[in-house]
């Protein structure tokens, strides 16, 4: 059998498949981007044997431990990560702390000759590993932020270059209003993990200087850690320029578009459900500024979004989007960025449209 380890450093660099041997409450509330869940213990099991610790102790816990996952449940849970195994001869397990219940597994497996290695420390040495390297990454290394008004296509700049943290892509949210995916954000530990992996990655490329888009605290509903918020804030700024007809197709292109896309990815067998769910989250994007929009401008939107759907639908048509993606840039977006960002243009380092940024920004790594 391969040996057990504790370089989490090539774990997570070489995105090696990992056997969570955790409850599912627990993954649930943070796990690895590589890991799949096949616990030891379901939810109310582990919350019996937690109570029989509690009151009658450690040997009484094992031991009921034993009887709840015994028979044909201790079978299908064994075939499960031999299944596993075979399905990822390079991979590891863990459980929490890599005590008892990765052990138990590891046993398992190897009585049922599939011997597998674990991870030691297991997810808490994981965790702490990633927590490290974002708070060391923080502090040591100089950053530059990509600013620009909305449309302008700061993702495009981010994912060109092989030293920029993706920090949208890690929380599977766009940043704005209408960010949203077809599909759920992860939890805050997992939005974290990832961030320090692409961090970790982007090191080991050797990279002495890194790039992220301008953020605000929060990415949807996961929050950017105060340590890179404050990184960010303090960032210098290389603004990226577009035409306005450039920004309002871009928009469409993402939040029409590739987001109808999603939905019928989601639904590939009901084109009606898919489109009446996209309808959904264009309407329920505009809803969430109401407030900010006002009144007039919110009702003079939704008309003009609700044309447009319309006109997608029966005609294929998406013109009529144009119509309100461009009132709301210059009535809602423009003001606002530039309200938010009109005390820190003098950190701004080179103005320039996509490609002169992402020359500027490869350049600046090696000067």
């Amino acid at each position: 059998m391969r040996a057990d380890t504790d370089d989490y450093r090539a774990l997570f660099l070489n995105d090696i498949p990992l056997l969570d041997a955790r409850a599912p409450v627990e993954f649930r509330k943070g796990a690895f981007q590589y890991a799949i869940n096949l616990p030891l213990l379901n939810d109310i099991e582990r919350q019996r044997i937690g109570t029989c610790y509690k009151q009658q102790g450690k040997e009484a816990a094992i031991g009921l431990g034993h009887e709840l996952v015994s028979g044909r449940v201790k079978n299908a849970r064994l075939a499960a990560w031999q299944d596993f195994t075979q399905r990822y001869p390079t991979g590891y397990l863990y459980c929490f702390r890599g005590g008892l219940r990765s052990s138990i597994v590891q046993q398992w497996l190897t009585e049922s000759g599939n011997p597998y290695p674990r991870v030691i420390g297991g997810y808490k040495a994981m965790r702490r590993f990633l927590i490290d390297t974002m708070e060391n990454t923080v502090a040591k290394y100089p950053l530059t932020v990509v600013a620009g008004l909305t449309g302008t296509g700061k993702t495009e700049v981010i994912t060109a270059l092989d030293n920029a943290i993706d920090l949208e892509d890690c929380a599977h949210h766009r940043g704005s209003s209408f960010g949203r995916h077809a599909t759920e954000q992860p939890s805050q530990i997992d939005f974290e993990n990832r961030v320090a992996v692409s961090m970790l990655k982007s090191l080991a490329e050797g990279n002495q200087h890194l790039v992220c888009e301008d953020e605000g605290r929060l990415i949807g509903r996961c929050f950017v850690p105060p340590i890179l918020q404050q990184k960010i804030k303090a960032a210098p700024l290389v603004w990226l320029e577009d035409t306005f007809e450039g920004r309002v197709a871009r928009i469409q292109q993402d939040y029409v578009c590739n987001m109808l896309a999603e939905y019928r990815a989601l639904y590939p067998d009901d084109s009606k459900k898919a489109f009446a769910e996209f309808s959904l989250y264009l309407q329920g994007s505009l809803d969430r500024i109401r407030k900010r929009l006002g009144g007039e401008l919110y009702s003079i939107l939704l008309t003009q979004m609700r044309h447009a759907l319309h006109e997608q639908q029966t005609n294929a048509n998406l013109s009529g989007h144009t119509l309100w993606i461009s009132a709301l840039l210059k009535k809602y977006y423009d003001p606002m960025y530039s309200y938010q960002r009109g005390e820190t243009r003098t950190q701004i380092l080179f103005r320039g449209e996509r490609d002169a940024v992402i020359q500027y920004l490869r350049a600046a790594q090696y000067a």
